[in-house]
């Protein structure tokens, strides 16, 4: 079945996914996140993805204004959307064989927020802002974001973003270290394709593997990350992207990578 809630995309060995409901600034349902995993399972070859949104926004959040979400026990409904939908996907995003980029305009909102925040890079425009806004409805962080900010920007940072409820637009983002960089409204797109096809182009292999370490070392000892590092080189060290790498250092040239 063709997804109904966004469009992909195959633009040389980037896939790209935009979230496609820019009149309700991409407000999320649980549908929408399931088209998304839908999409990340076949990646076709791609070899990096970009997510991005239609329109002003990059998603307002979850959509709590129809469906599952507005049923008559909303609590069992908000966490099966949780647990059958959105948790899994940002899982699949953390799992994912290939380096992810996001790009931000406008609102990165709850599980938008969370899900801008899985890339590996984010990319986010002069517009974009980034809110955990439970707090001001009564209700507490979710989508990963009680384990994501505090070690991205630290505790008191995390905080300030969940207890009090405010927008933090791009710049203050990027003085945090939440974001790889802003760019200018009109040249997002083309700010965050570049930053996708860079990586498309890469090691395929070893930036998967840096992306495991990279997870892993969250919650790994020094000596434990040391050996999966070992661990990871020695593989990498087999690969035919490692000899051509080798080879292009040597003559002094530019690598061509192939994923292999």
């Amino acid at each position: 079945m063709a997804p109904v809630h966004i469009l992909t995309e195959r633009r040389g060995d980037v896939l790209v996914v935009t979230l496609n409901r820019p009149d309700r600034l991409n407000a999320a349902p649980p549908a929408m996140f399931e088209e998304i995993a839908g999409a990340l399972r076949d990646l076709d070859g791609a070899r990096a993805v970009l997510v991005q949104g239609a329109g002003r926004a990059f998603c307002s959040g979850a959509d709590v204004a129809g469906g599952a979400l507005a049923a008559a026990d909303p609590r069992e409904a908000t966490f099966a959307a949780l647990t059958d939908s959105y948790n899994p996907t940002l899982a699949l995003i953390a799992d994912l064989a290939v380096p992810v980029v996001s790009a931000v305009r406008g609102p990165a909102a709850g599980i938008g927020c969370s899900l801008a925040l899985a890339a590996d890079f984010c990319v986010a425009s002069d517009t974009a802002y980034f809110l955990q806004a439970f707090v001001n409805i009564g209700l507490v962080p979710d989508g990963g974001a009680s384990w994501m900010l505090p070690r991205l920007i630290g505790k008191a940072r995390a905080a300030e973003m969940m207890m009090l409820g405010e927008r933090v637009f791009a710049a203050k983002a990027l003085e945090w270290g939440m974001i790889h960089k802003i760019a200018a409204d009109a040249v997002l797109d083309h700010e965050a394709f570049a930053l996708a096809e860079r990586l498309a182009a890469g090691p395929t292999l070893a930036l998967a593997a840096i992306r495991r370490q990279l997870h892993a070392g969250y919650e790994s000892d020094y000596a434990a990350a040391m050996a999966r590092e070992a661990d990871n080189q020695r593989a990498m060290r087999g690969t035919a992207d490692a000899v051509e790498g080798g080879r292009a250092f040597l003559e002094k040239r530019t690598p061509a990578f192939k994923g292999e």
